[in-house]
């Protein structure tokens, strides 16, 4: 699925350059508000080309990437839409350079604005989507901390165990996935929607099934989700 995802991805970005590179100078933002004047100064500047460039560019960085996706490498998929994002927007601001001189130094501050907007959104995402989450038992229910986190009663819990081996999980239908680690709601096979606090590959998890849907979560230590299960099992016997 993952490889269909950034090879769609890929694909996109080339037909968009290839069509920029031919003429349709309409696929770029703004171009086709541009009076005349404006739009044959870019031209000569090579403005339009050089933005179907960039896609095309970005595009091959990708598919040239797209091998890591059968290697163990653990980052591949935030190396690879890193890429992604750092190639564009870097090239984005390059190519302010090439803009009408009376419009340059806009460009340049909004390319850069638009920048540290994203960068900023992706950090503050990364912090909260790699908080530790804890498992909380309080009297008459548990809490799961960090994101997506929340507070179920005792009495609503139908079962708990421990699981080797994750079910396939086979959408994110709103959550937080990285290559290591997966918060929030996901469709899981024989499980339906199922929230889920997952840090990938660190078996054992725990299964909560309760009245409100079922929740997967572990630990990077499986000592310790292996306290959770002891001490819920503790609280509903």
């Amino acid at each position: 699925m993952l490889f269909f995802v950034v090879l769609g991805t890929a694909v996109l970005f080339l037909l968009l350059g290839w069509g920029v590179r031919k003429g349709a100078y309409w696929l770029i933002s703004g171009y086709a508000n541009r009076s005349k004047e404006e739009q044959e100064q870019l031209l000569k500047a090579g403005y339009p080309q050089k933005i179907g460039s960039l896609l095309i560019a970005t595009a091959v960085g990708m598919i040239v990437l797209l091998p890591l996706l059968f290697t163990s490498f653990t980052y591949k998929v935030e190396l690879i839409f890193g890429f992604m994002i750092v190639f564009l927007l870097g090239g984005i601001i390059y190519l302010s350079r090439y803009e009408i001189p009376q419009k340059r130094k806009r460009s340049y501050v909004i390319s850069i604005g638009i920048a540290i907007v994203t960068f900023s959104f992706l950090a503050v995402l990364m912090f909260f989507g790699y908080e530790k989450t804890e498992l909380i038992l309080r009297k008459d229910s548990f809490e799961i901390t960090g994101m997506y986190g929340k507070e179920i009663p005792y009495e609503d819990i139908r079962s708990v165990e421990l699981i080797d081996e994750l079910p396939e999980v086979t959408f994110r239908v709103n959550g937080f996935a990285m290559s290591d680690i997966a918060k929030g709601k996901f469709k899981v096979t024989g499980h339906g929607t199922s929230l889920l606090f997952i840090q990938k590959a660190k078996p054992p998890y725990l299964l909560i099934e309760t009245d409100d849907g079922d929740i997967f979560i572990n630990s990077q230590h499986p000592n310790q989700t292996q306290a959770w299960e002891r001490k819920l099992i503790e609280r509903i016997e």
